[in-house]
């Protein structure tokens, strides 16, 4: 392919198909459950409308990188040797936050349970669940590309915040189905956005740290996972996340470990 086709601004191209793809496939999401379809079929679909900022960048790839392969650049997204500290530290963060909420949780709560899956069979279904819809489906687009990419023109914590905010409004349409209005849907959407920008922060400084694209799906599934385990009130776990997850993003923005976050240039992302 000629060099005068290609993007000229390929995260904004990548955002734009993104939503574009994932809009009507969240709309027969939302049509398989009017109409009653069987449960394995809903979660199918779900899982697969969370793969629409896989799918854009696919489409998007030869005009992105023209020449290059793209099986080589999802390779070459896991070829980095895995730190066990890196991962081991920003899963130590998640857990601990995961257990100040769950303490919280259960000291205001008069459910039977504190959490909502309880059998064996039931979490298995749900690790794999969480793990193939979003962690696996939503990181190659949004941190092993987009967030790379910006961090050529801007630092990663400048990256980590544009790219979380759209990411953040990516979601739209899923605030919609949590039946919230008024001011409850204005609370969570907020609190929602904190979460989720401050997720990407931690995302930016670890992914950083190990440019392996294992890191961001690990960070992600533990958010998901935690998230889903507890039984509370969605609005208040929510709050809950971005207020913990705001705090650790906070403290790593000051702590900036090797200057991942900003100071220096960033090494090239693979």
């Amino acid at each position: 392919m000629s060099r005068d086709k290609k993007l000229k601004k390929p995260v904004v191209s990548f955002i734009l198909l993104t939503n574009i793809i994932f809009w009507p496939l969240f709309l027969l999401v939302g049509v398989t459950r009017l109409l009653e379809f069987p449960i394995w079929f809903f979660v199918a679909m779900l899982c697969i409308s969370a793969w629409s900022s896989t799918f854009a960048f696919g489409l998007l790839f030869k005009r992105i990188y023209p020449g290059q392969s793209f099986i080589q650049f999802v390779k070459n997204k896991f070829r980095t040797k895995i730190k066990f500290s890196v991962v081991l530290s920003v899963s130590m963060v998640q857990l601990f936050i995961f257990l100040i909420i769950l303490f919280i949780v259960s000291s205001n709560s008069e459910a039977d349970s504190i959490f909502n899956r309880t059998t064996s069979g039931v979490l298995i279904y749900y690790f794999i669940k969480t793990f193939l819809s979003g962690p696996l489906g939503e990181e190659l687009g949004w941190r092993g590309f987009a967030l790379m990419e910006l961090q050529k023109k801007y630092s990663p914590l400048k990256a980590s915040i544009i790219i979380g905010f759209w990411w953040g409004i990516w979601h739209l349409p899923i605030w919609f189905t949590t039946g919230f209005t008024g001011f409850d849907l204005i609370k969570y959407m907020l609190f929602f956005m904190i979460a989720i920008i401050s997720t990407t922060i931690i995302m930016a400084a670890f992914y950083n740290l190990n440019q392996n694209l294992i890191v961001p799906i690990i960070i992600h599934f533990f958010f998901n996972l935690f998230i889903g385990l507890i039984n509370g009130k969605l609005i208040e776990l929510i709050m809950y996340n971005a207020v913990f997850y705001l705090i650790a993003a906070v403290l790593i923005i000051v702590i900036n470990p090797k200057k991942v976050l900003y100071g220096k240039k960033v090494c090239k992302p693979h």
